[in-house]
């Protein structure tokens, strides 16, 4: 992983960084980078999640963030929580992360100071971020698309891998910007009219969090998939994506949906989500594979398939050893078995985190099949924002349903660990800080790890 980060350290030098044009300062991983230029100037401290290396995240001690660009806010951050792809980020998947990044892209807060180009924010707001960064003012912005907006990810490298640059993203690498993340008590936002939501007075934090990424994300896979009314949903992952992408495709009218994993997550899920069906591959019979065991539940496979499990975690040796010796980044496996499981011109979409390439993709499948392979990309939150937030106000929708546990930022990089384990049946954790109000009614105790 050392390696690997040093040559996409040194790609980045050759290929030049793109920072002109961009709509923010990037690559302010950390207030206290580059001499202390960016920490605010009373001198004051906080807590932080930060990446050290390869399987070391580290609450530290850093400096409060100041306000660099005009449109800039700082944020009392009240709530934020452990991402699956944060996992990817502490295993050293992700390239461009560097020492004393701080992680985490799912926060909400309190505004305690803006810049003199802000207008719609006042402090004192509670809002919620969006994981990724618009610029409000490029083509995709203007759409509804900020994770593609071309002005706030400066890394040429990002264009080089994937044919085009994605937008910025909080706590996520120099890869998509380099922006400090939220597992921290104060983080700066750019851009800030664009990337925060105003959260109103009867949305406590344990549900507004979520309208980060987690709802958004699961949304959108259902919908850019295109579940319709009648269909028929197999769903691969009961991570937090997959299980509320699941209670989405119910709520969408799909007659029929089936969660999979390989735990207790699948009995979690049909817990909480009425008329579930679940397949964990863990006790399938010798010989008996999830497509094999989904034609037995429908005959001539599903209408729509969704991989929210993502490429890290291969199954079979094969891929396994591809892997440890870097002749792939990310397993095919769940996407054949999408493939095979998914009735013939029926659609497959990925909203699972892959970073690279991949071997014994079945593409003779895709095309023989007549598959539509959607790739979800990373989710347009301001897209869905208004309309999420909505049905929370409107008990539509009660996101605390995947909520399992909450830690102090003390314990955060424990948290880490368990939702890389998958132990304590974590299913999605909320993170308070010294600002966070009152434990919401209904939601977990405090625990400490």
């Amino acid at each position: 992983m050392v390696a690997e980060n040093m040559t996409a350290r040194l790609a980045e030098m050759a290929l030049g960084h793109g920072d002109q044009n961009r709509a923010a300062h990037t690559d302010i991983s950390n207030p206290d980078r580059d001499g202390g230029r960016y920490t605010d100037d009373s001198g004051a401290k906080m807590k932080a999640l930060a990446w050290m290396g390869k399987n070391d995240v580290r609450v530290i001690e850093t400096s409060k963030p100041k306000i660099v660009d005009d449109h800039d806010v700082i944020l009392k951050v009240t709530g934020s929580t452990v991402c699956g792809s944060d996992v990817h980020l502490m295993h050293g998947v992700v390239v461009q992360v560097e020492k004393g990044d701080i992680l985490g892209h799912e926060f909400c807060g309190v505004v305690e100071s803006v810049g003199p180009s802000i207008t719609k924010l006042a402090v004192g707001d509670r809002v919620v971020n969006s994981f990724c960064i618009s610029c409000g003012e490029c083509s995709y912005c203007k759409d509804k698309l900020p994770t593609a907006c071309e002005k706030t990810n400066a890394s040429t490298l990002h264009a080089k891998l994937y044919g085009g640059r994605m937008g910025g993203i909080f706590g996520y690498s120099h890869l998509t910007g380099g922006y400090a993340g939220g597992q921290a008590e104060y983080v700066r936002i750019p851009l800030a009219e664009n990337n925060l939501l105003k959260i109103p007075d009867n949305v406590p934090d344990e549900k507004a969090l979520y309208l980060s990424d987690v709802l958004p994300t699961s949304y959108h896979s259902v919908v850019y998939t295109g579940v319709n009314e009648g269909d028929t949903v197999a769903i691969w992952g009961l991570g937090p994506i997959g299980f509320m992408a699941c209670f989405w495709a119910k709520k969408k009218g799909a007659t029929r949906v089936i969660g999979i994993d390989s735990n207790w997550r699948t009995e979690y899920a049909k817990s909480k989500i009425p008329g579930l069906e679940t397949i964990n591959y863990a006790t399938l019979e010798s010989g008996q594979t999830v497509p094999t065991k989904i034609h037995e539940m429908v005959p001539g496979g599903v209408d729509v398939s969704i991989d929210a499990s993502g490429g890290e975690y291969a199954k079979g040796w094969a891929h396994k050893l591809e892997m440890a010796i870097g002749a792939e980044q990310d397993t095919s496996e769940m996407i054949n078995e999408c493939l095979y499981a998914t009735k013939k011109f029926g659609r497959v979409g990925i909203i699972g985190d892959y970073v690279g390439f991949t071997n014994h993709f079945n593409v003779g499948a895709l095309m023989e099949l007549g598959i539509y392979l959607i790739g979800c990309g990373q989710a347009p939150v301001q897209r869905y924002w208004e309309e999420l937030l909505e049905m929370v106000e409107k008990g539509e929708i009660d996101p605390t349903i995947m909520l399992t546990h909450r830690f102090k930022i003390d314990d955060i990089a424990k948290a880490y660990k368990l939702q890389e384990k998958r132990e304590e049946g974590l299913v999605k954790c909320f993170i308070e800080t010294r600002f966070s109000a009152p434990r919401a009614e209904g939601t977990p105790e405090l625990t400490s790890l």
